[in-house]
Formats: C-alpha cells, sequence, structure tokens
C-alpha cells in the first residue's frame, strides 16, 4: 500500500520548491510547533426585559483550530510561515435563536445557523536581527487594533505588520490593515466602525474602508514601569492617538498595587464627524490570592469612542457586554478576583465586577443615558491527570440600561489545547 508522504516530507518539498537548501530547511522545521485547540461553546443571550422582538438568542457550538508557526531559516534574513485553520460546527440552534456571535447565519430572513463555517489563513513572515515583518493572515493585539476572541473562533485580520525589538525594553509596531474576517464569518470584508448604542457617530458617503494603519511602541523603563503610544487610522472614517502608562509597585510579601492608566484622542479622518477624549484608569490591590480593582472612565466630545466594529478596543471598562463607551459617558467599576491555589486548589479562579456609567447624551429633550453591568467568572483547569489542560469556564453577565438592551446572557466553555508537536 502506498503511504501518505509526511507533514515533514511536504514542508521539504515545499522549501525546495521555494529554493531553501537542506540545511536552512532544518532549522525551519526544527524550531515550528504545531497545536489543536478545541472549544465547545453555548451562549444563551436573553432579551426579554427589554421588549425585544426576538425573545433570545441561544447556540451552542463546537469549535477547532488547528495552529502552525514554522521556525526560521538560517541567514541573515530567517524565512517562516505561519498557518490557521479555524471549523466550527452547529449543535443546536434554530431561526428564532440566532445572533449569539459563535454561528455564522444566512444573510437573508429567516436567518438560520449554518451547519459549519471556517477559514484557513496563511502568514509568511521574515526575520532580521529582532525584527519580523509577518504578510497575510494576523491577530494583532494591540492598544489600536485587537482582534476579538470572545466567541467560538476568533477575530481575524489580513495586511502586513512589522515588529522590531532592536532595543533593550523597547517594541515597536507597523502595520497596514485591508480586510477583517469576523469571528462569525468565513469572508474578508472591509472594515467599519462600531456605532452601537449612543456613539451618534455619523458617516459620509463611505461606509467601509479597506485600508487601517497602526503605528506605536512600548518601552520598558523599568521592571516596574512601562508606558505606550500608539497611532490608529481607518482611512477615511477616523485617526486615534492612544497613550497608556502601567507601574506595579511592590509593596511586601503577596502585596502589590498596579496603576494602569490610559488615553485617547479621536477625531475624523474627511468621512466621519468622530471627535472624543477618552479618559480611563484602573488600579489593583493584591493581597495573596486576592485582586481589589476600583477604575473610572470619562468621555467627552461630539461623539463616543471610535474603534473596528468587532474587534476589542483598549478602554478600562470593556468587559463581557458592554465598554460603556457613549457619546459623554461617564463610568466606574469595583473588582474582585480570587485564586484558589491559596486554598490548595490550583486552577480554579473566581472573579466579580459591577459597572455603572450615566451622563450619556441620548440628544435633544432626553434624559441622560444609564447603564449599568454586573459580571461572574468561574474558571477551572485541571492541573494533572488525563484530563490536564481541560478548562471549565462559566461566564454571567446581567445587564440594564435606557440607551441599549436590557441583558440576562450566560455562556458555559469547554476547551482544550493538545500540542500536536
Amino acid at each position: 500500500m502506498r503511504q501518505k508522504p509526511t507533514l515533514s516530507c511536504q514542508l521539504l518539498a515545499t522549501s525546495i520548491a521555494l529554493g531553501l537548501t537542506p540545511s536552512a530547511f532544518a532549522a525551519f522545521v526544527d524550531d515550528s510547533k504545531a497545536t489543536l485547540d478545541a472549544r465547545n461553546f453555548y451562549m444563551n443571550r436573553d432579551f426579554r426585559q427589554s421588549g425585544a422582538a426576538q425573545a433570545k438568542a441561544e447556540e451552542w457550538a463546537q469549535g477547532f483550530m488547528l495552529r502552525f508557526e514554522s521556525g526560521y531559516t538560517e541567514g541573515p534574513i530567517g524565512v517562516g510561515i505561519d498557518a490557521i485553520g479555524l471549523l466550527g460546527i452547529k449543535l443546536d440552534s434554530s431561526p428564532d435563536r440566532v445572533g449569539t456571535g459563535i454561528l455564522k447565519s444566512d444573510r437573508e430572513a429567516p436567518k438560520r445557523a449554518q451547519d459549519e463555517y471556517g477559514e484557513a489563513g496563511l502568514t509568511a513572515k521574515l526575520r532580521a536581527s529582532n525584527s519580523t515583518l509577518k504578510l497575510g493572515t494576523l491577530q494583532p493585539v494591540l492598544p489600536a487594533l485587537m482582534r476579538n476572541d470572545s466567541r467560538l473562533l476568533p477575530q481575524t485580520f489580513r495586511g502586513a505588520w512589522l515588529n522590531s525589538n532592536e532595543v533593550e525594553g523597547l517594541s515597536l509596531d507597523l502595520g497596514r490593515i485591508d480586510r477583517v474576517n469576523q469571528r462569525d464569518s468565513s469572508d474578508n470584508q472591509d472594515m467599519t466602525v462600531f456605532n452601537g448604542g449612543k456613539r451618534n457617530i455619523v458617516l459620509g458617503s463611505a461606509k467601509t474602508s479597506d485600508e487601517f494603519l497602526f503605528a506605536g511602541g512600548r518601552y520598558q523603563w523599568t521592571p516596574e514601569l512601562s508606558t505606550s503610544y500608539y497611532y490608529g487610522g481607518l482611512d477615511g472614517i477616523y485617526k486615534q492617538h492612544l497613550v497608556n502608562l502601567v507601574h506595579q509597585l511592590p509593596l511586601a510579601e503577596g502585596r502589590s498595587f498596579k496603576s494602569d492608566i490610559r488615553f485617547a484622542r479621536s477625531n475624523d479622518d474627511g468621512g466621519s464627524n468622530v471627535d472624543n477624549d477618552a479618559f480611563g484608569a484602573l488600579f489593583t490591590y493584591r493581597l495573596g490570592a486576592q485582586g481589589f480593582t476600583a477604575g473610572y472612565q470619562h468621555l467627552s466630545g461630539d461623539t463616543g469612542f471610535a474603534y473596528i466594529a468587532g474587534s476589542d478596543n483598549a478602554l478600562v471598562n470593556l468587559v463581557q457586554i458592554n465598554d460603556f463607551g457613549n457619546q459623554d459617558e461617564r463610568s466606574w467599576q469595583l473588582r474582585y478576583d480570587f485564586d484558589f491555589a491559596a486554598l490548595g486548589v490550583p486552577g480554579l479562579t473566581f472573579m466579580t465586577r459591577y459597572l455603572s456609567g450615566d451622563n450619556v447624551d441620548r440628544g435633544a429633550g432626553q434624559s441622560e443615558g444609564k447603564t449599568w453591568e454586573r459580571n461572574t467568572d468561574i474558571a477551572y483547569v485541571f492541573q494533572d491527570g488525563p484530563l490536564k489542560n481541560l478548562g471549565l469556564r462559566l461566564r454571567n453577565a446581567t445587564t440594564r440600561s435606557n440607551v441599549g438592551s436590557d441583558l440576562d446572557e450566560n455562556r458555559f466553555i469547554v476547551s482544550y489545547s493538545l500540542p500536536l508537536w
């Protein structure tokens, strides 16, 4: 019986086709790694408190993420390839319960969740000294651009990203994005700005853009202090400048105080009315296994906070449902964390928080907008035995608002990561 070629043989053939020598290919393979991540996701979002036409969104799905990261060929410029394969499979849904964001739905009414959806992405990478250029599928987590990974499959972008670490303690980034693939989609699309709630962003004739530019850097002054500046601009829609300071103050054995202060200035780029200043601060006191956090966020300007629709953002009050980024909104949060390893149960963690926002501009003659949200998160990761690395997470959220929907939400996630080599 004829045997199928091994992955190493296939990669060797690819390297020869690319003109790589066997010695260069050895480095390419020796430092490579592959991982299969499985994620089982159930989500129930109850709309009944808000009197919405759809009573609830409720779906259950299984996701798989196959990731491959090669090493680099030898020489002054190393060459490598990364690949990602994403697959989502419907386990339960119906036309009257779609819309959780964990499954791809038909565009035409009545909307039905598709039985499966997925995508594959390739990323070419070049390394010289301590700088790396990536071209293709990207998943940046930067203040100006944060991919969203809060559902079954992660959001991805397409473009080019240069990261440089030539100076000790300094990390620089420069990039251009032209497409986004949302977490519940298998299509690369143009980008647009998120405009939910009462952000009051008005767009001109161009509703979308095929160019997002970002640049900036982070400097670690000391082990306790870092600062960063980033620029992000969605061509024809908005421009944004973001600065951040993080300071970790050791107090005594098992005690510390962390300050995380952020400011963002957003304005239009000729095709919108974006105008916003966003200030936020988080302060966390760690006492052994416990964490006590207080946060405050203040927005001002003619609109709310601008960012690419579907992605995460740099606001300190971005939580499970809301980000409290409406026009003129002021919000605060209190949070408590506990790590049960201190009680002899490693892998078990607990978090709860409460946020409240007000002063939202709802328009002439309207009372101020108000929102509150409560989150609880319990997670456990098996530390050893046959179930090692199996993770269980229960996330609960409740929000009430006069600028958005009243929601009760539960998510139950089972995850497992299997290193293939």
